[in-house]
């Protein structure tokens, strides 16, 4: 059985030949999947009833279950969504004055396991399919829309991490874009990665133009090795080797990400280091104040601490921002609705 969410337009076409139909069906197809966001065959009424049914018999249209919305005051709503498998991810909904963001998972738990990240905890299960990454903004599309409003940027930064599952979180990004469904602008696009090394240089030679953005959140190996084990495989010299490659590639300016975490990599000598490790990488800082956790005892750091760090990047002239708090009332952080779910 085929799953038609997880085909681009031009598979469908080859689908299509292959039971004996013409081509276009697969536009057809493509559109009431991605725009019209029908859940069965039967729903496709500009289909021949013997196509419908052919249909039935050799594919299928993969679709998650809500299982529960949480919503946040500031316009955040965290989605518990089911896979056929009796997995649970998660997806977040955000909104700000440029539009709604989808904040999408790549992975049934993570494999990177960094200390501040509830998103490993509970291991990792297995890489998401591209139609189950699309399907996570296919459900928040259809939320919005009965607002009026539309999904406008996506970010995979949610649970897993996308470059350990490059081939699925790419496709994904491929069928968002296409003009048959949501139809949104790769510069409207985001991938955050841990670090891995080959994956950026990999991205970087699709030359799709959406933003990288790398989580960095220390500025010394010594203390990124202790929060993220992937810096043991990929020093910082080589992320940066790799991300001025991705600049060069793309012509895209790289998001360095931040977590503060108090009394661990917050001091204004971090500040002082970090500065100094990007002059000259034409990156832009986003500070994150961390969503703690219950499993660990990291805590976020004091908003005037927060400040004087961004003082610092700021005279140093790292260009900076500080991410505005969402989500800490739905749990927002990767991981800790599905714990919940999973206990």
């Amino acid at each position: 059985m085929e799953d038609l969410k997880n085909l681009l337009p031009s598979e469908l076409h080859g689908f299509m030949e292959s039971l004996g139909e013409p081509s276009y069906r697969g536009d057809q197809i493509f559109s009431w999947i991605h725009k019209h966001r029908v859940p069965s065959f039967d729903d496709m009424t500009n289909l021949p009833v013997a196509l419908r049914q052919k249909l039935k018999e050799t594919a299928y249209i993969t679709r998650l279950d809500v299982r529960s919305r949480s919503e946040g005051n500031k316009g955040t709503v965290k989605y518990l969504l089911e896979t056929h498998d009796n997995n649970a991810i998660e997806a977040v909904r955000m909104e700000y004055r440029h539009g709604i963001t989808a904040c999408l998972s790549t992975q049934v738990g993570c494999k990177m396991a960094c200390s501040f990240c509830a998103s490993g905890i509970e291991g990792f299960v297995r890489n998401l399919s591209a139609s189950e990454i699309v399907d996570e903004a296919l459900r928040i599309h259809e939320d919005v829309a009965l607002l009026g409003a539309h999904v406008g940027n996506i970010v995979l930064m949610g649970t897993g991490e996308p470059l350990d599952n490059y081939d699925a979180s790419i496709k994904a990004l491929y069928i968002l874009n296409d003009k048959g469904g949501l139809e949104i602008s790769f510069r409207r696009m985001t991938l955050s990665t841990c670090g891995l090394v080959p994956g950026i240089r990999r991205l970087a030679e699709e030359k799709i133009p959406v933003t990288l953005s790398i989580s960095l959140h220390a500025p010394t190996d010594d203390t990124r090795d202790l929060l993220m084990p992937i810096n043991r495989q990929y020093p910082i010299v080589e992320l940066l080797e790799a991300a001025s490659y991705y600049r060069e590639c793309t012509g895209r300016r790289v998001t360095f990400e931040y977590a503060l975490i108090r009394d661990v990599n917050d001091s204004d000598t971090h500040a002082y280091q970090l500065a100094k490790l990007l002059q000259g990488q034409l990156g832009h800082v986003n500070l994150i104040p961390l969503n703690p956790i219950e499993e660990r005892d990291y805590a976020r750091s004091p908003a005037v601490r927060v400040n004087r760090f961004a003082k610092i990047l700021d005279d140093a002239s790292i260009p900076v921002t500080i991410r505005r708090d969402l989500g800490l009332d739905v749990h927002a952080a990767c991981g800790q609705l599905r714990r919940r779910y999973c206990r």
